[in-house]
């Protein structure tokens, strides 16, 4: 039934919560998981009622057709938009029935064109205008940027190192790690403001401009203090670039692509990733400068891809959602009207995500964002997590091979020319592997991926640190084979690994588990945890394996691969799949009763798939019913339903 205003009775658009109540949108999501903060029993944590979530899952969807119209022109109206009326009715009726596929097949206000419009955006979501791909290379661009600021120092170490006489292990770990630290200690926090004064085209170019001018500055250093001070200030565009770009496609992208045009942010990174290693190899022997001017060109080269990103970043349009939060609402129908094949598309998003966005402001009003985040057991949960995954993102390992693999290789018996051809090598595996992640992210889910490759990486780095035992020379005193072969194979499998599973997660991961009202600060944090302990590894990697031999150092990196494995099994949430409704339900349960549930399940697992014995199915852990009022009832399982 619904009322004068237009609204349906909660009870029937929502009528499938598990505990049979209504929902209660006037209680936040955040703060209505207190209710099960002291109950007992492991189901405990979903007898809630429905929160702020429930009207994120559509916030049209409990209203009639007439109250839609209504509003929408009321809005209209208030943003001087009239002459898109019909646009913006047909858009808004489309978004309000947009949970279910065929939803606008029975919209009498649509013309038969525009039904097999919408037919088509359905069936073809990778038939999109040109301008949503020339963004899409711009984010890519990005990514670039950001992987060859990593690795080009690779193999320019080796003759910066030869010409400061820089010998002191600290010394040279602090050189090398200086970007990450400028970028957890300021680099991350920077992006909210940029964002608010510049917009996310605005901070892209200045954090690209920052890249572009301090790959000369390096290139031009005539000291290593100098040098350390030029990578420092490389560091301010680090934290800001990598917590923008996704967030720009995402906002950009149709909700179709959007996870997919997302998740390429690692995928191109670890493309920029592999051409650091590669003007490794090209400049390997340009000493016309001087006797170790081959860093020069190596790092100076770093400034071409963000001059490409500069030039290209004000052809394509600004965020249509930050025009939105700026009340620039004519400019943000531009944008989205370059960014989709139809008006009545753009109409539909635009509309759609100004409601979104009326949600997220009344969230965030006279609240306390930061005390929220670390009082509130559901944000505590999401920040422990993605702390967890960034963290593991750095000491599983691979920023060791990423930063100093050529010197790896040259310990283990390579020549410095194979050294770096070798580790181009690693790069291109690392870009190969990655493009899967694509598929695997969503069909495995976060935890599987995780639970499947942090052994299979700790095992690799056992295997590459116990090949230093095998003898460096063979009895006529020329390089083992054995030795060479035994380490670059276990480091290539290790970055085969590492790519579709501990490389995609963490950025993904975190931008999904923060309820809306603080996903800002969540992202700020865990892009600060990720650079922060990026600069430790950095630091420590010449010192530990001074005083713990390459078998001990890389033997430390495989036992956090280890310890990973258990803590992301004992008390790493899924998030695969599931609405913001449900995310809030998983990060309501506590720790103790995370663990507790898996713990009892370990001879299950063992009886299953060690055993092959026919088992019964386990209660799982979380159970909701659907959120929006469309849909069958259903049951949400536990991590390895994905899997």
């Amino acid at each position: 039934m619904a009322d004068r205003k237009g609204h349906v009775d909660p009870a029937e658009a929502c009528p499938r919560f598990r505990n049979g109540t209504s929902p209660d949108s006037s209680k936040d999501s955040a703060n209505d998981t207190h209710q099960a903060e002291h109950a007992g029993g492991r189901r405990a944590p979903t007898v809630r009622q429905a929160s702020v979530a429930a009207r994120l899952h559509n916030p049209l969807a409990g209203l009639t057709e007439q109250a839609v119209i209504d509003d929408v022109d009321a809005w209209l109206v208030e943003k001087d938009l009239t002459e898109h009326q019909d646009a913006f009715r047909k858009g808004a009726l489309v978004a309000r029935v947009q949970q279910r596929s065929d939803g606008f097949e029975h919209l009498s206000q649509l013309s038969e064109d525009e039904k097999s419009m919408l037919r088509h955006e359905a069936t073809h979501r990778w038939s999109q205008p040109f301008m949503l791909y020339f963004l899409v290379v711009l984010c890519a661009g990005s990514a670039i940027v950001q992987g060859m600021d990593q690795t080009a120092v690779n193999g320019a170490q080796l003759y910066y190192f030869e010409e400061y006489n820089i010998t002191n292990e600290w010394q040279q770990g602090l050189l090398n790690g200086a970007p990450y630290l400028a970028s957890a200690a300021i680099g991350c926090w920077t992006n909210a403001p940029l964002n608010k004064y510049f917009g996310r085209r605005g901070t892209i170019f200045i954090s690209c401009f920052i890249s572009f001018a301090t790959g000369f500055w390096m290139a031009a250093a005539d000291s290593w203090y100098n040098l350390l001070i030029a990578r420092f200030a490389l560091g301010l565009a680090v934290g800001a670039k990598s917590s923008t770009t996704p967030v720009y496609a995402a906002e950009s992208a149709p909700k179709t692509i959007r996870g997919a045009l997302t998740m390429m942010w690692q995928m191109w990174t670890a493309f920029g990733i592999m051409l650091g290693f590669v003007v490794s190899v090209a400049f390997e022997n340009c000493d016309f400068l001087g006797e170790y001017s081959q860093w020069r060109w190596m790092l100076g080269s770093t400034s071409i891809p963000p001059l490409i990103v500069m030039i290209q970043v004000y052809l394509c349009p600004e965020s249509p959602r930050w025009y939105m939060e700026k009340g620039k609402y004519d400019k943000a129908f531009k944008a989205l009207k370059r960014l989709r094949k139809h008006e009545i598309q753009a109409a539909r998003d635009m509309y759609y995500a100004y409601k979104l966005l009326e949600i997220e402001k009344s969230e965030k009003e006279g609240r306390n964002m930061f005390k929220e985040f670390f009082t509130v057991r559901r944000n505590r949960r999401a920040a422990q997590s993605s702390f967890f995954v960034m963290f593991m993102q750095q000491f599983c390992g691979v920023n060791v091979i990423a930063y100093y693999s050529t010197t790896i290789f040259e310990q283990a018996g390579f020549s410095r020319s194979n050294a770096l051809l070798v580790s181009f090598g690693t790069g291109v595996t690392n870009w190969l592997f990655a493009i899967p992640a694509i598929y695997t992210i969503d069909t495995f889910g976060r935890r599987n991926l995780l639970l499947t490759t942090f052994p299979l990486m700790g095992l690799c780095l056992l295997w590459c640190g116990f090949s230093f035992f095998i003898p460096a020379t063979t009895a006529d005193g020329s390089p083992s084979q054995t030795r060479l072969a035994s380490v670059a194979t276990a480091i290539f499998v290790f970055m085969a690994v590492y790519s579709p599973g501990e490389g995609p997660v963490p950025f993904t991961y975190s931008a999904e588990a923060f309820p809306l009202h603080i996903r800002d600060i969540g992202m700020s944090f865990a892009t600060a945890v990720c650079w922060g302990f990026n600069f430790i590894l950095s630091l420590t990697w010449p010192p530990l394996v001074r005083a713990f031999t390459p078998q001990g150092a890389f033997a430390w990196y495989a036992a956090w691969n280890f310890a990973g494995w258990v803590y992301a099994y004992l008390l790493l949430p899924e998030t695969k799949n599931l609405t913001l409704e449900e995310l809030d339900t998983v990060f309501n349960v506590g720790n103790r009763e995370h663990a507790r549930y898996y713990r009892s399940k370990l001879p299950w697992y063992v009886r299953r798939n060690v055993l092959r014995r026919e088992v019964e199915s386990v209660e799982p852990l979380f159970e909701f019913g659907d959120v929006g009022g469309v849909g069958d009832e259903r049951k949400v399982a536990d991590a390895e339903k994905g899997g």
